[in-house]
């Protein structure tokens, strides 16, 4: 008769398979309407899932929700109705047929764009009840420097802020790195350039906001790339499909595919900040000290 040790590394083993492990969370921002946040979500999220990335897409503009508008999909459940009690946060989960998944969020509710910080903080929370397997989360903000904009920022490992060549959204970014910093302490900062006539006009751009953000605030920012101004993405916004699935290879397509490989190399967790953050237990999890069983 053959006997079996007990191999601690073994179980171990089985309990970090078990454990989920951490969540990419980025927030998709950028201080003004009208400069395309919402399309880089979708597409982003559209070439991450591509890539074998398993994605989850916030609509987090709770009040003037368009995401499904952009997809094409009519949703059962919103964060409405999560919010009233009459579905989970799983419950609402749309599948797309673009790979990924979606939390649809409700258009035209006013009391959506106007939760309180304790509200928004306890959506966050909720986040960390899903049992779904997830490598990422983005979250499509709202327009501006309200409440939720700030919380779902503060609560994301990566803020990337889309950026188009006209002044007004310069300057609006600028505010909303400063609001940022100022009253959630958030350091790093990444930039896309959204919309762009020629090649390099992008980083141009983007040196306009670091030579004033390094002037006068104590923020890093980082380039995350461009992507142009293609046609195909207004046509395939009209025929609500994401420009990567209904013309994969326009430069816009390939531009996200791009974003998306830059994407991958950003770190899934760095420990938890001291903020309320998406899946902090996780990010808890990640980085607690392992017991050595002497031998």
């Amino acid at each position: 008769m053959s006997s079996h040790r007990f191999d601690p590394s073994q179980a171990a083993g089985l309990r970090a398979a078990a454990r989920p492990g951490p969540v990419q969370v980025i927030a998709v921002t950028g201080g003004k309407g009208g400069i395309g946040k919402t399309c880089v979500s979708v597409n982003l999220s559209t070439a991450l899932a591509k890539a074998g990335r398993r994605v989850l897409l916030l609509d987090g503009d709770l009040g003037l929700a368009n995401v499904d508008v952009l997809l094409g999909v009519t949703p059962r459940f919103t964060l409405e109705h999560v919010l009233e009690g009459r579905c989970t946060l799983e419950e609402a989960i749309l599948e797309t047929r673009q790979g990924f998944r979606i939390i649809p969020a409700a258009s035209g509710v006013a009391k959506l764009a106007e939760l309180s910080s304790s509200q928004h903080l306890g959506l966050v929370q909720a986040f960390s009840n899903l049992t779904l397997g997830l490598d990422v989360l983005i979250v499509d903000t709202a327009a501006g420097i309200a409440d939720g904009v700030r919380q779902f920022c503060q609560a994301a490992q990566h803020v990337l802020v889309v950026l188009r060549d006209e002044p007004a959204s310069l300057t609006d970014a600028y505010a909303l790195v400063k609001v940022l910093r100022r009253d959630h302490n958030v350091m790093r900062f990444k930039v896309l350039a959204n919309m762009m006539q020629n090649p390099g006009d992008g980083e141009n751009l983007f040196r306009k906001l670091e030579r004033v953000t390094s002037r006068f605030l104590d923020v890093v920012v980082e380039y995350a790339g461009e992507i142009p101004d293609d046609p195909l993405v207004r046509s395939s916004i009209r025929e609500q499909r994401t420009v990567m699935e209904a013309y994969p290879s326009a430069p816009a397509s390939l531009a996200f595919r791009r974003l998306a490989r830059n994407v991958s190399s950003w770190p899934a967790a760095a420990g938890p900040r001291g903020n309320l953050e998406f899946f902090v237990e996780r990010l808890v999890a990640h980085n607690e000290p392992r017991l050595e069983i002497a031998r």
